[in-house]
């Protein structure tokens, strides 16, 4: 891997919060219902949960913070609801983390051989 295409310190600053959002089960299980079920008011997605309302609504405000959720208002509700383009953000960053990972690896391989 050229040194064009490691990860750079701005890439780790912005992937940073992401992977902190996502590393969390409460978290990962909103994205997950989000993600199968559509949008949902924090009545639904704390319907059949031993998390309560407040606590998902903190954790939604994580997730937001991080990219991963966008709430609009619907009525007297508060909607929230998918942004998958920083999931696709948290895969580029492992895809690309895969990558580097591949090449020292080779480069290992390489060596030992040699």
């Amino acid at each position: 891997m050229s040194k064009a295409s490691a990860i750079t310190a701005p890439q780790v600053r912005d992937a940073a919060p992401l992977f902190a959002a996502l590393g969390d089960e409460t978290r990962l299980r909103l994205l997950v219902r989000l993600s199968s079920s559509g949008p949902g008011s924090i009545t639904y997605l704390s319907a059949k949960s031993d998390v309560s309302r407040q606590a998902i609504t903190k954790h939604l405000r994580v997730l937001a913070e991080a990219g991963l959720v966008r709430s609009t208002r619907r009525g007297r509700e508060r909607v929230w609801d998918l942004e998958p383009r920083r999931l696709a953000d948290a895969h580029e960053y492992l895809d690309s983390l895969s990558r580097q990972w591949d090449e020292a690896l080779d480069r290992l391989k390489r060596f030992v051989e040699d």
